[in-house]
């Protein structure tokens, strides 16, 4: 659930940015958003400096969410994982 939350948010942000401050239109900036988010890399080329500047730091964003989400999501198995090898605390 705060995977889905994190990983929504950050779509909309992107969106959000890359419509407004990039000047693409509401698919493209999808898009874009989507293809960053994922580490896919960027599809349209960015104009303007600002475009540039939101385009650098969304990338760098979207990075540290990428890890953050997957430390989310695996945070539960792995300490499954952990109890069922034995590895407590105590010994």
């Amino acid at each position: 659930m705060l995977t889905t939350i994190v990983v929504l948010l950050s779509l909309a942000l992107g969106i959000l940015g890359y419509h407004y401050i990039g000047g693409t239109s509401w698919i493209d900036s999808l898009h874009m958003a989507s293809m960053i988010l994922t580490g896919m890399g960027p599809v349209v080329e960015m104009k303007s400096n600002a475009a540039k500047l939101f385009s650098s730091f969304y990338a760098l964003y979207s990075g540290v969410a990428f890890l953050s989400v997957t430390a989310i999501f695996m945070a539960p198995i792995i300490h499954r994982l952990l109890h069922i090898l034995h590895m407590d605390d105590e010994g």
